[in-house]
Order: C-alpha cells, then sequence, then structure tokens
C-alpha cells in the first residue's frame, strides 16, 4: 500500500504517491525524459538506468506523481550516502505538459518529509543548477553551502561523471561547478545564530554570480 497526498496546483490536481510496484511500468518512460530533459539544457541531469530507479522504487525510495486519468507528471527519488548522515533527493524530472504547475514544489516537499521520517538525523543535500528548484529547496530550508560541506564519499561525485560539465567538477578539485551545492541542516545547535537565506530578496543577485560562474567555469583552460 503506497502513500498519497492530493495536492492542487495552478492547473491540475495531482495524487503524489511513494512509489510502489504499481508504478515500475513508467520507468522507462521517466528515463527517456531524463535524457531529453538533459540534452536540452545541456547540463545538470546525471543519468540513471531503469534498474536503478526500480531498485529506489523497491526500497520505497521514490516519488511519482499521477495526473487525475493516471498519466505520470513528475518523480524523484532519495539517495543516502556516508551511512545515512546524508541524504539527497535527486533525479527531480518533470513532464513537459506539467511544468510550471506546481507539481515539482508538491514532488520536492514530499520527498522531504519522506527523507524526514526515514533519516530524521540526517542533514539533506542537494546540487542544481534550476533556480526554480533553489527556490523549491530554499522554501523546505536549505541553503547555499560550498562543495566542501558536501559529502566526501566518492559515490556521490560518481554520479555527477554523466553530466557534460563533469571536467570542471575535476579540474576544479570538487570546489566549483556550475552547481549550486544546497543544504538542510538536520539539528542546528541551540546557540547558533545562522542567518537565513532570503531567496526572494537575493535571488536576482543570485542569478548574476551564477551566470558569471558560467563565464568563468565554462573557459577551456589553455594548452601549455
Amino acid at each position: 500500500m503506497t502513500m498519497k497526498v492530493l495536492q492542487k496546483t495552478k492547473y491540475k490536481d495531482f495524487a503524489i504517491h511513494v512509489a510502489g510496484k504499481e508504478h515500475e511500468a513508467w520507468v522507462d518512460t521517466i528515463t527517456g525524459e531524463m535524457a531529453n530533459s538533459a540534452q536540452a539544457r545541456g547540463t545538470g541531469i546525471a543519468k540513471r538506468s531503469s534498474e536503478y530507479l526500480i531498485s529506489k522504487i523497491q526500497e520505497g525510495k521514490a516519488i511519482i506523481a499521477l495526473t487525475k486519468d493516471n498519466k505520470w507528471a513528475g518523480f524523484c527519488y532519495i539517495e543516502t550516502w556516508e551511512h545515512g548522515n546524508f541524504v539527497a533527493n535527486s533525479g527531480l524530472i518533470v513532464h513537459p505538459d506539467y511544468r510550471k504547475s506546481g507539481v515539482a514544489t508538491a514532488i520536492k516537499a514530499k520527498a522531504f518529509r519522506l527523507s524526514r521520517h526515514k533519516y530524521p538525523n540526517a542533514n539533506i543535500v542537494g546540487l542544481t543548477t534550476s533556480m526554480a528548484v533553489m527556490k523549491i529547496n530554499s522554501e523546505l530550508g536549505y541553503e547555499p553551502v560550498s562543495f566542501s560541506e558536501l559529502p566526501k564519499d566518492n559515490a556521490f561525485w560518481k554520479g555527477c561523471q554523466t553530466c557534460v560539465n563533469y571536467d570542471i567538477l575535476t579540474r576544479t578539485g570538487r570546489s566549483h561547478c556550475l552547481c549550486t551545492g544546497m543544504k538542510y541542516v538536520a539539528k542546528k545547535p541551540v546557540k547558533e545564530k545562522v542567518a537565513e537565506w532570503e531567496f526572494g530578496s537575493e535571488s536576482s543577485l543570485y542569478e548574476k554570480w551564477l551566470k558569471m560562474k558560467q563565464r568563468i567555469l565554462l573557459r577551456r583552460p589553455k594548452k601549455s
């Protein structure tokens, strides 16, 4: 039995499920859309096999959104690193017909709640090039962090190998890339005062910074 919650969005209603066996039929379609989206954007989406996504569904670590007429609208999954000390909500993909409908926010919120339920003491991390995803993450309590605050586990970074910008990550020693690292800290010290990141007021400045970073990092090093 899968859990679900009905989320109202701007255009349609979607059922947001913790994916179960009955949803495995959508996996090939989802991986195909992941590949198409990565090609269209030219960046930022690590490839995942159908077998990998099925394993996530079988572990109870995947979220799927369906329309009222039972068509898939979006998907993401949970990964863990360093013995569950870090959790990532990865592979967010929305069907082109339902983008800007609000379903991505609903999926991320469901994945976030599932992550907190399964791993209450884990910090939740992510890498993204999308301002829309950054906005969603910031509303959930994530803040931008340097790559040094992300998992050290090589397996975490292995997922970046299929990204077209992987060479940037390697030649900067995993310190910079076009992606922004984000982190939700599960347990902040009581006495620690942390300035909250106001995405709404700072997003325009951050967008300028991302464009500047792209111009710098996309330059190929000169051959000696």
